[in-house]
């Protein structure tokens, strides 16, 4: 059993990125069901110590967890001193946080799991890799990410930049999932419907992308899940 779980959840709320936006994930938070954050709870949207505050509150009831996010990750090294250009997204972020949050978010972001399994789900913020079936996550801390731990925070990058100035990601990491495995993921928004976008590949497994937009001119998405006791 993971050491990020206090037990074996089996209803689960699975949470797409929040990017700061409290009111919304305080409604989704409002479950009898194990929260499962996605990652990016900061950054964008106009009340990300709100966000952070949600989490940890769950954190502390043993209601959830986050699965570490670039965003999180980002802000953790920033509150380390190790980011010197953080933008105007993470300098809001910052600017919100007094000592006491940016004490709890080095120390939670040093011990969130980076990727989760739970029977045939999946749980990870960025993209699939297959050592992800085969190892449990380790915390990651502040160290550069490689290997599977840079697909997890970061999917898969072509190289090439969108009109949006955003980085370009693949999903064709998608096509390398086994069956029965359903990937539950954030960080692309991909459906252009509002509802999180679901995808199969080659190989039988699913991925489904919860960011919906939240913080970013979108709304927040989550989906209840029953895992089977021994799934």
């Amino acid at each position: 059993m993971t050491p990020f779980l206090p037990s074996l959840p089996t209803r689960i709320r699975v949470v797409g990125d929040v990017h700061g936006d409290a009111n919304a994930f305080r409604f989704a938070a409002a479950t009898d069901r194990f929260v499962i954050q996605l990652g990016d709870l900061v950054d964008n949207g106009p009340d990300s110590s709100g966000a952070l505050r949600i989490m940890f509150e769950l954190i502390d009831q043993r209601r959830g967890l986050f699965i570490l996010g670039n965003h999180d990750f980002k802000l953790a090294r920033a509150i380390a001193g190790q980011v010197s250009h953080p933008g105007p997204a993470l300098s809001e972020t910052l600017r919100q946080l007094d000592d006491t949050l940016r004490q709890r978010v080095a120390l939670e972001a040093a011990r969130a799991p980076v990727w989760l399994r739970l029977g045939a789900a999946l749980f990870v913020h960025g993209g699939f890799h297959p050592a992800m079936l085969e190892q449990p996550s380790e915390p990651q801390g502040l160290e550069r990410p490689h290997g599977p731990v840079s697909r997890a925070l970061y999917g898969e990058p072509t190289g090439r930049i969108q009109p949006d100035g955003y980085p370009e990601r693949s999903i064709a990491w998608v096509e390398k999932i086994p069956g029965p495995v359903t990937v539950y993921c954030g960080h692309d928004r991909r459906g252009t419907d509002g509802r999180p976008y679901r995808r199969r590949g080659r190989a039988g497994g699913e991925a489904v992308f919860l960011d919906t937009g939240a913080g970013k001119g979108g709304h927040l998405s989550w989906i209840d899940l029953d895992i089977p006791i021994g799934g």
